[in-house]
């Protein structure tokens, strides 16, 4: 029933195994990146430009033809926009045109976020910046006006990976916090829509409204009934897993009726009236394909409603506000919304770090200590949302019920990587502040010769796992390294430079 052109996006499992030559190099980019903007490893992102129009000369009487283009990096904005400029050409002079994209494509510098990128794509060049995690969130730092010296610049795009909110949300309106909680718990969602493209960018919407937390789940923008988890996703046998489906299929409405949260969008129009206040409809109304839009479930939010964010977006409709606008409302208030949630679980998390005083150069570093769920609660007492959030209801039920949740299991697992990290680098330093030759002049051979194994071992894993150790630390361990090594025998001498580890 798509007519014409549409764009759309989905996402698909890569097959265990495979070795990708790209993966070091994207990994050094990905430190950089914000969480929710780093690669999944297990996954790639299709970016389609599908055109069908009707054209007699054809044995179905309809020209058919989609551009695919495969990233693992989520950008769906850039990669939109380009397919854009390229596929409507390519459905009209084909193979060659296709050969000059890509010697165009090989030109692109390296996805480094926080600079400025300009990218040649067929006779235009689009402009644009990747976010680094340095960024505040919330602001997107658009790439400035064109300067004169940008006369060849085409494009500038204010984002690369961000979608239109407000469009998004605009057929569920009332519904933002109720569906704001339902991702942050993880909890199953299927998407019903009348097309890919509304699909796959109201999906899009939900994964990012818990931005900045990384939403740790599986979600597939657009899935279809050939897609091989379809089994695995639509069993009875089990409970529906942890995702968010995507789906235009009316066979899925049958499929899927035992989904505990389904959310059906008739089509996204621009904005131009009120939306009317709908219920959450019960899930036994949800009859195969006359059912009307809006939100099938039973749960039963934590918090109490944020009216004061229907108002503010109602009122921009009845002024005409431009939905990027709404959208910039939109998302500061689900920004807002998950760091009041998440700041509470930082600062107990930080709790859990030794101090810097148990840091002996001569132990192992110490480890974190244990997160336990009925510590964390009691500082809710008071260090809670409510120091920032002005929104009643029951937090610690919320809380109780996110800590079950994939998405915390996430959350954790980074930080408690990150203060790890912090720790080796802590001890890193502690180490080079010592006097080590002088050490190794009071201890034995075999002592020194194990003390230049530990320490050269440090420095390559300072480097695999790119600890956050500053340049001039990770010099004097190397200058420490070979003071101990010249001040030792000259046969124990030639073995350890060669020595590798």
């Amino acid at each position: 029933g798509c007519l014409g052109d549409t764009q759309f996006c989905f996402r698909f499992r890569r097959s265990p195994g495979r070795k990708v030559s790209l993966c070091c190099f994207l990994d050094q980019l990905d430190r950089d990146l914000p969480v929710y903007l780093k690669k999944d490893p297990a996954y790639y992102y299709g970016y389609v430009y599908f055109r069908q129009v009707r054209d007699k000369s054809l044995k179905r009487g309809y020209f058919q033809k989609s551009l695919v283009l495969i990233s693992k990096l989520p950008y769906v904005h850039l990669f939109r926009t380009m397919l854009k400029q390229i596929a409507p050409e390519y459905f009209e002079k084909s193979e060659a045109f296709l050969e000059a994209v890509c010697s165009d494509v090989d030109r692109w510098p390296p996805p480094a976020p926080g600079k400025i990128l300009h990218l040649p794509i067929m006779g235009i060049i689009m402009k644009l910046r990747i976010p680094t995690y340095r960024d505040k969130p919330g602001t997107t730092p658009i790439v400035q006006n064109m300067h004169q010296a940008d006369a060849q610049i085409s494009m500038a795009l204010p984002t690369v990976h961000e979608v239109d909110l407000f469009r998004c949300f605009c057929p569920v309106f009332f519904h933002i916090q109720m569906l704001w909680e339902l991702v942050l718990l993880g909890e199953p969602l299927v998407v019903m829509a009348p097309s890919p493209s509304e699909s796959s960018e109201t999906v899009l919407a939900l994964v990012s409204c818990i931005s900045p937390l990384k939403y740790c789940s599986d979600f597939r923008p657009y899935f279809t009934i050939h897609d091989s988890e379809f089994k695995e996703y639509t069993t009875r046998t089990q409970a529906p897993p942890s995702v968010i489906l995507g789906v235009t299929n009316p066979f899925f409405a049958k499929t899927l009726q035992h989904w505990p949260h389904i959310i059906r969008i008739g089509d996204i129009k621009l904005p131009g009236e009120v939306p009317k206040q709908v219920k959450v409809k019960k899930l036994k109304n949800l009859k195969t394909l006359d059912s009307k839009p809006g939100v099938y479930t039973s749960y039963k939010p934590y918090l109490n409603k944020d009216e004061e964010i229907v108002k503010q977006l109602q009122k921009g409709v009845q002024q005409k506000r431009p939905t990027e606008a709404q959208s910039v409302i939109l998302r500061r208030y689900f920004l807002e919304l998950t760091e009041s949630f998440i700041i509470p679980l930082e600062r107990y998390v930080a709790s859990l770090m030794p101090l810097q005083k148990c840091i002996s150069p001569w132990k192992s570093p110490p480890q974190l200590r244990q997160f336990s769920q009925d510590d964390f609660m009691k500082t809710l007492e008071k260090a809670g949302p409510q120091l920032t959030s002005g929104l009643k209801g029951d937090w610690i039920g919320l809380y109780r019920h996110f800590l079950k949740s994939p998405n915390f299991d996430g959350w954790f697992r980074s930080r408690q990587k990150e203060m790890t990290q912090k720790l080796e680098a802590l001890h890193l330093e502690a180490l080079c502040n010592e006097n080590l030759v002088f050490w190794s002049q009071k201890h034995t051979e075999v002592e020194t010769v194990d003390l230049v194994l530990k320490l050269k071992n440090k420095l390559l894993q300072a480097d695999r796992e790119q600890l956050p150790v500053k340049t001039e630390t990770l010099k004097k361990l190397q200058t420490h390294i070979n003071d101990i090594i010249l001040a030792l025998p000259d046969d124990l001498q030639d073995i350890l430079l060669k020595t590798g580890t």
